[in-house]
């Protein structure tokens, strides 16, 4: 262990071994320690003994539930934009030739006042005959998008008007005379925005936000999303695969006692039982230095176990359900994503629900989640966990620690991608601009 490396990664979730194989790639020479003996800290995706481990240590796991194998349980329900950023991580990185993807069947939205379920349409036939809107408002919605689309800075024949740098988003919906559930159906079903403050907002976030979702639906048809075979486990694994190609020393089961740092408060490396290691530079999640980060809230997540698809959704094996805030008198958005044995994660005729949002009371935290779960039908088993939203309080670049954000509600990659962005800007001191590898192939 008594070596000298660029880099310290400790941690193996998805952001640690993305900024890892980047690093590798760019050609740092990086050590990447985890206390767990599986890939993927917070974002791993578990077999089910493993589950049981965790949530339910000491008990024995049913029968019934069939081989361990047959179970990749995400920990953290993510879906990919197939537009997305992560997409171009994948890409640009070559790591899509260690992964298989298949498409979610649907996107849905929850309306009438938290009691129906529609699909998001995908397509102008899906969206005429959506239940969401009336004719005239169907118009002015299909307005409004295609503003969006072909909304171009250089051009400001396109604007109609409108700033979106300055104008704030109500102003903008406004302006399309959309009434406030078509609003709330853009905002939170396309833009995917966890709550309100973005009405407040410059509009140019969410006018993004929209514009690639419209993207990813027109790449595949029928819904935005992706998701890899076998769950989400497997892309961490991919960048670690990445980076050992490049050099890069995975070691899991080692867990850091301590950060070792100069005179100077600077990190010159890291304490192991087996020694210590050195490097200028640590990355970690905020697990590993309680001292550097602060609690902003908490996250509630319920694993459930189906044997059944989620009524409503037209037997869809898969899906996302965004129910919108104002819906159900909360503050912040209830989502539902659910996979299938059609998707390598549970045996044939299961299905694996995850029930998420951010926690707003002091009451038991399953209340929260509530109206996410009443929507699943009968359940199986549900695993439910609370887990603390954490920030880094400095940026890391007095101490050259950089650490993680915690996983948020949102079911999709974006945060993710925006936290890699921001962590590589301060690490390198540089934006991190995705450069194709010497005879790689454009990604189709």
């Amino acid at each position: 262990m008594d070596e000298d490396y660029d880099v310290i990664v400790l941690g193996t979730g998805l952001t640690e071994c993305v900024l890892s194989g980047l690093l590798s790639v760019d050609g740092k020479k990086v050590l990447h320690l985890d206390r767990n003996d599986y890939y993927g800290a917070e974002s791993a995706s578990l077999n089910m003994t493993q589950l049981y481990e965790k949530f339910r240590p000491g008990k024995e796991v049913p029968t019934t539930l069939g081989r361990d194998r047959d179970w990749n349980i995400d920990l953290i329900p993510k879906f990919m934009m197939a537009n997305g950023e992560i997409v171009r991580f994948l890409t640009h990185t070559d790591v899509t030739r260690y992964l298989e993807f298949k498409q979610i069947a649907g996107s849905f939205v929850v309306y009438s006042k938290g009691t129906k379920v529609s699909k998001v349409p995908s397509n102008e036939v899906e969206a005429l005959s959506s239940p969401l809107m009336g004719i005239f408002e169907k118009r002015r919605m299909k307005k409004f998008l295609e503003w969006a689309q072909k909304y171009n800075d250089a051009d400001p024949s396109t604007h109609q008007g409108l700033n979106i740098s300055v104008l704030p988003m109500h102003e903008v919906f406004k302006q399309f005379g959309l009434a406030p559930d078509t609003q709330e159906f853009i905002g939170h079903a396309m833009a995917l925005h966890l709550d309100d403050s973005y009405l407040n907002e410059p509009a140019r976030d969410t006018v993004e936000k929209v514009r690639l979702y419209a993207a990813s639906v027109l790449r595949y048809g029928k819904s935005p999303y992706i998701y890899p075979l076998y769950g989400l486990g497997d892309l961490p694994q991919a960048f670690a695969r990445l980076s050992a190609v490049y050099g890069g020393t995975y070691m899991l089961n080692t867990d850091a006692q301590e950060l070792v740092y100069d005179d100077q408060g600077k990190v010159t490396g890291v304490k192991t039982a087996e020694g210590i290691a050195r490097a200028k530079q640590v990355i970690c999640d905020p697990s590993y230095v309680s001292s550097k980060v602060k609690k902003v809230g908490s996250v509630v997540r319920a694993i459930c176990l189906l044997n059944h698809p989620i009524p409503g959704t037209g037997d869809a094996d898969s899906v996302q359900i965004v129910i919108p805030q104002n819906q159900i008198g909360r503050k912040h958005d209830v989502y539902v994503a659910c996979v299938s044995g059609a998707h390598m994660v549970c045996p044939k005729d299961y299905y694996l629900a995850i029930v998420s949002t951010i926690v707003e009371t002091d009451k038991p935290a399953e209340m929260e989640i509530q109206e996410g779960l009443k929507l699943l039908g009968p359940i199986v088993d549900k695993f439910v966990s609370v887990s603390p939203l954490e920030v880094p309080i400095e940026d890391g670049t007095k101490d050259q620690v950089f650490i993680s954000r915690s996983y948020d509600a949102t079911s999709h990659f974006e945060t993710v991608c925006d936290d890699v962005h921001d962590l590589w800007k301060r690490i390198t001191g540089e934006p991190l601009v995705l450069k194709k590898k010497e005879g790689q192939e454009e990604a189709a």
